[in-house]
């Protein structure tokens, strides 16, 4: 991911953690979360000079390569195991 994709992608994460940070993804419906998220989508295709269409589909790309990247990173450090072996305490 380049440089200019990580703060494309932050962009978009950081207004969404602002408008959608209070409610439950599993209980709101994705149209909800897309209409929440449709201002910094214009803004973003405004200074692209894309489509916001290709704006959302930029978005979900990238978005999917950081949970991959993410998710090996974790299994990098702890594992292939699905499960964590913590102590309880």
């Amino acid at each position: 991911m380049t440089v200019e994709d990580m703060e494309f992608l932050k962009k978009i994460n950081d207004f969404a953690e602002k408008e959608l940070g209070d409610i439950d993804p599993q209980k709101t419906h994705v149209s909800e979360q897309l209409e929440k998220l449709r201002p910094i989508m214009q803004k973003l295709a405004m200074e692209y000079k894309m489509e916001v269409e290709d704006v959302f589909i930029r978005y979900m790309d990238l978005a999917s390569e950081a949970n991959v990247t993410a998710d090996r990173e974790f299994r990098d450090r702890f594992g292939e195991d699905d499960v964590l072996d913590l102590p309880i305490q």
